[in-house]
């Protein structure tokens, strides 16, 4: 008996040592170590990385976007390798479907508080507004930016929610305050956010 119990508390510590003794989700290390409610409700988590890959209407990648946590917010990495010369809106939007060719399955950008487009609104931003990406020449173009209106754990603003989150790239450049989309143009590729 005596050495079961030895076992079961050198497991518990093990398990608390691999998360690094840190309290995630407000609860108890032993309790999260042993699959308590605790556990669960860190299943995303402060480690949770996302990804997505932008598709054209016709399939093509046109490039890619990295998430992980920072400052309290998500910082996003931008890459484009094939888009289209020019400056592009780009934001996040409420549902993870990116049906070609217009992409109107992504639905509406991710606003779960209901407040307006573009940070020179009054009366926005959405939680999924991004700055602006710039295409050179060759299609390649790059941004870095944090948003702090955005999450990847459980909390209603996360990207990784139920019913899933996407990225699209516009046509042209967001202009930051006209309601519903800043006067992006066309949504000309996609990108589901997936964990990983």
């Amino acid at each position: 008996m005596a050495r079961s119990w030895i076992v079961s508390v050198v497991g518990t510590a093990a398990l608390v040592a691999c998360t690094g003794g840190e309290d995630t989700a407000g609860g108890d290390d032993t309790a999260a170590a042993l699959g308590g409610d605790t556990l669960a409700t860190a299943g995303v988590g402060s480690d949770a990385q996302a990804r997505a890959t932008l598709r054209d209407s016709l399939g093509n990648e046109v490039g890619t976007v990295t998430m992980r946590p920072q400052d309290g917010g998500v910082a996003f990495a931008v890459e484009l390798m094939a888009a289209p010369a020019g400056v592009h809106g780009i934001h996040v939007h409420e549902n993870g479907s990116c049906d070609a060719p217009a992409f109107g399955s992504a639905g509406s950008h991710f606003a779960p508080e209901g407040r307006q487009h573009g940070t020179d609104n009054p009366e926005g931003p959405h939680a999924g507004d991004l700055p602006n990406v710039t295409a050179d020449a060759n299609g390649r173009g790059s941004l870095t930016t944090t948003n702090p209106r955005l999450s990847l754990d459980m909390a209603p603003q996360s990207l990784l929610r139920a019913g899933g989150t996407a990225i699209v790239l516009h046509a042209t450049a967001d202009d930051y305050r006209t309601d519903p989309s800043g006067n992006s143009g066309d949504r000309i590729a996609c990108g589901v956010v997936e964990r990983g």
